[in-house]
């Protein structure tokens, strides 16, 4: 089985709680395996089961409250 890696951009996320909250909506989303969140670049490493849409991705950041970079 093969799997895909995509990083993005989250703006906004000053502390741990909002680390928490991307995380566990974006692993909510089907198919994905892993989330990875650095919180001093903002960078959102994602690992799923198949290439994710970048709009269900952005959905999923603004649902726990932030924005991906470049929206």
């Amino acid at each position: 089985m093969s799997t895909s890696t995509s990083t993005y951009t989250v703006t906004g996320m000053t502390c741990g709680h909002c680390v928490s909250a991307v995380s566990e909506e974006v692993g909510a989303l089907p198919g994905v395996t892993e989330v990875h969140v650095d919180l001093p670049t903002g960078a959102v490493t994602v690992t799923s089961e198949t290439r994710l849409d970048d709009a269900a991705v952005a959905a999923a950041v603004e649902e726990a409250g932030y924005e991906l970079a470049g929206r």
